[in-house]
């Protein structure tokens, strides 16, 4: 599927997505990723079963006000105790499949807002 591009340039947008990889300014990415408005890194080691509280506390460093997780093709939810350290922070926490938190980000990020996309690999 293709996103239709906000006007947002010198940031971060996802333009499309598949399955497998999300497309973030026309160029294609695979595998665990952290992504801001921007920055795109690897998410080291963070595939869905082997999630852990250290996973989720790498992203505090990029403060984000919201962190979108993108949990593959469908939508899966890790325990609450492993995104703990954002919550104690008073940042927002939101689940969905990856499909769908690509579409929010581009929404929030069009908002203004300072929003985190982690995406587990599968």
């Amino acid at each position: 599927m293709k996103l239709h591009q906000a006007q947002l340039t010198g940031h971060n947008l996802f333009t499309g997505y598949g399955e497998g990889f999300v497309e973030i300014n026309k160029a294609r990415h695979q595998g665990a990723l952290i992504i801001t408005a921007d920055t795109i890194q690897p998410w080291q080691g963070a595939s869905f079963a082997a999630l852990s509280a250290e996973h989720f506390a790498e992203l505090l460093p990029f403060e984000p006000e919201v962190v979108l997780f993108g949990s593959g093709h469908k939508q899966r939810f890790p325990h609450p105790r492993l995104y703990a350290t954002l919550s104690a922070q008073y940042i927002g926490v939101e689940v969905m499949d990856t499909q769908a938190a690509c579409r929010t980000y581009n929404i929030l990020l069009s908002e203004g807002r300072r929003v985190l996309l982690a995406v587990v690999g599968e």
